[in-house]
């Protein structure tokens, strides 16, 4: 099977590779020479027999919107675009409607696996019709982990399913990273744990706690063992936003993600407001001392 694969960034490039080591042949294109197969959409189309497939691999938003839009004018009927990015769900009814008015399927894929998934295979969450996954799955069986499919490969529902199943994902993992964090600060704040590292690693097989994510963090330590060069400032890229707001939407309880969200964004304060209201307030009503600001962060007074 040959495949057109947009986006050859950290992700979009390893699935070109593990795509390859499968036996596809993948053409791919990406805006960086260094990297890419052909130089534009246009070529990579022209480069494709018809019923073509092309994955689209790209950061969601703008960017996700401008290539399915450029591919729409690019393919033909009966060809196929899956969006593997991490798009909001709510987009893949656009996509759908506008490559579907040019006679072009449409699936939305969401795919984790990280850097590590040309090795060990991707997790794939699909949503589309049935004869659109039965015509891509050469491509989800070669990203796919070894063994089992379902264990790695679920074909959630209709257009929208499989980034919803994506969404509901990160939001889990932002609530199991958070709770690794907070453990692991608490083995740092007791003077008893003499090798915090080593407690994390006998974690890490037998215990009810193990996981992927445990080992990626005895893996930092082992690199850092006081993670010195890093910051706590922490990033959160859209989903874990996304998740609870369906929460309310549905009524849901999720204390645990939300939570999470929320300590994403208290990491990016140097010198929190909120965390001052309460100083100002314990002062207030118990005089309770609290600690002046020095002078480089007070303001100035005339």
């Amino acid at each position: 099977m040959k495949i057109g694969l947009v986006g050859l960034g950290k992700m979009g490039f390893n699935m070109r590779e593990r795509l390859r080591a499968h036996g596809l042949e993948v053409i791919g294109y990406d805006p960086r020479p260094e990297v890419t197969d052909v130089g534009s959409l246009a070529e990579l189309a022209a480069s494709l027999e018809g019923p073509r497939v092309v994955w689209v691999m790209v950061p969601a938003g703008e960017i996700t919107q401008s290539t399915i839009a450029e591919l729409a004018d690019a393919l033909e009927g009966g060809d196929l675009v899956i969006d593997g990015g991490n798009s909001r769900y709510t987009d893949d009814a656009v996509h759908a409607e506008l490559l579907g008015a040019r006679g072009i399927g449409f699936l939305d894929c969401g795919v984790s696996g990280g850097i590590w998934g040309r090795e060990n295979g991707y997790g794939l969450m699909v949503g589309g019709s049935e004869p659109d996954v039965a015509k891509a799955m050469p491509i989800f069986d070669g990203l796919r982990p070894d063994g089992d499919a379902a264990d790695g490969l679920v074909h959630a529902g209709p257009v929208g399913a499989g980034h919803y199943a994506k969404m509901v994902h990160n939001g889990i993992e932002y609530g199991l990273m958070q709770a690794y964090a907070e453990g692991y600060e608490l083995l740092e704040a007791e003077s008893l744990i003499a090798d915090v590292p080593g407690v994390l690693r006998a974690w890490s097989k037998g215990t009810v706690v193990r996981s992927w994510l445990l080992d990626l963090l005895v893996d930092a330590l082992e690199e850092d063992p006081e993670l010195a060069q890093i910051t706590g400032y922490t990033e959160d890229s859209g989903e874990g936003r996304w998740t609870v707001e369906e929460a309310i939407k549905h009524a849901v309880p999720a204390p645990v993600i939300s939570a999470a969200l929320f300590a994403r964004f208290a990491s990016r304060q140097d010198d929190s407001p909120a965390m001052k209201a309460v100083s100002a307030l314990r002062n207030q009503f118990g005089g309770h001392a609290v600690k002046s600001a020095s002078p480089k962060n007070s303001a100035s007074g005339s």
